[in-house]
C-alpha cells in the first residue's frame, strides 16, 4: 500500500556572540535563533571594569548592558568591549583634549592635548592626583584601571623693577610681579625734611611726583625715584652803600639775590 511523508523545516538564523577582555555576554557563542523570533544579550563587565561600546553587526549601539534582536531575518554579530574610563579636567584659563569621561578599550592608549588661553600658561598637570608638570600634552599608554587627569593653568605675570634712592622709599621695591593685563601703584615716601626729586619710569623722567600708576601691564618695566632735602629761599636786599656777597655756611646765594637755605 503506498505512503506518503510530509517534512516541515522551521528556517533559523544564526547570531555569532563575543565579548573582549574584562566581561562577558550571554548567551555566547553561535547561538541559533528561529526566524521572526526575538534574542536578548546581557553583557556584564567585571569588577573594576566597563562596557566601553558594543557593537552589531560591526556598528556602535553605545555602552549598553542589554541587546534585543527583534524579528530575526537573517544571520547577525553582536560584540562587547570592555574596558576603563579616564577623567580629564581643566580649570579656567585653558582646555584639555579630549576632556570629560572618555572610555578606553582594556589595554588601550590615549592622548590628551593641553592648551592655555591667551596671555595663560600650563601651571601644572596632575595624573591621578600626582604632578607631571606643565606638559603640553600627556599619553596613557596599556590602560588597565581607571584613570584621571587634571590641569590648571595661571595667567601671565610680567615684572615690574622698583628702586628707590637715599633718604627715602617706594612702597614696593624689588621685583614686583603683576598679572597681565592688571594696574600696579607705585607710592614714594620721602623721609622726614626730604621730598621727591624725580621719578624714572622706562628711562623717561616723570618728574616730582607723589606717586605712579602702570595701566593695564602687558610687558616688563622699571621706575626708580630719588630724593632731595628740602629747601627755602630767603630773599636779601642791600640799602645804599653796602652789598650782600655770601649767603654764610649752609646757605647759597641766587644770581637773583635769594638764599636757598636747607631745612
Amino acid at each position: 500500500e503506498p505512503h506518503s511523508i510530509t517534512a516541515s523545516f522551521e528556517q533559523s538564523y544564526t547570531i555569532t556572540a563575543t565579548a573582549g577582555s574584562k566581561g562577558s555576554i550571554t548567551p555566547t557563542g553561535s547561538v541559533d535563533v528561529p526566524a521572526g523570533s526575538n534574542r536578548p544579550f546581557t553583557i556584564e563587565a567585571d569588577s573594576g571594569f566597563d562596557i566601553v561600546d558594543v557593537l552589531v553587526d560591526g556598528s556602535s549601539v553605545g555602552p549598553v548592558s542589554t541587546y534585543t534582536f527583534n524579528n530575526v531575518g537573517s544571520d547577525h554579530t553582536i560584540s562587547a568591549i570592555f574596558g576603563n574610563t579616564i577623567t580629564a579636567s581643566a580649570g579656567s584659563g585653558g582646555s584639555i583634549s579630549p576632556s570629560g569621561s572618555i572610555s578606553i578599550p582594556f589595554g588601550g592608549d590615549q592622548d590628551f592635548t593641553i592648551t592655555p588661553n591667551t596671555n595663560y600658561h600650563i601651571s601644572d598637570v596632575l595624573v591621578d592626583g600626582s604632578s607631571v608638570g606643565a606638559v603640553s600634552s600627556y599619553s596613557f599608554v596599556g590602560v588597565s584601571s581607571d584613570r584621571t587627569i587634571s590641569v590648571s593653568f595661571a595667567i601671565d605675570t610680567h615684572t615690574i623693577t622698583a628702586s628707590s634712592g637715599s633718604n627715602g622709599s617706594i612702597s614696593q621695591s624689588g621685583n614686583v610681579t603683576v598679572d597681565h593685563g592688571s594696574s600696579q601703584e607705585f607710592a614714594f615716601i620721602p623721609d622726614s625734611h626730604y621730598e621727591v626729586e624725580d621719578v624714572v619710569v622706562d628711562g623717561v623722567s616723570q618728574g616730582a611726583i607723589v606717586s605712579y600708576t602702570f595701566p593695564s601691564v602687558t610687558s616688563d618695566h622699571t621706575i626708580s625715584v630719588t630724593f632731595r632735602l628740602i629747601t627755602f629761599t630767603i630773599t636779601t636786599s642791600a640799602g645804599i652803600g653796602g652789598s650782600i656777597t655770601s649767603a654764610g655756611a649752609g646757605g647759597s646765594l641766587n644770581p637773583d639775590g635769594t638764599v636757598d637755605v636747607p631745612y
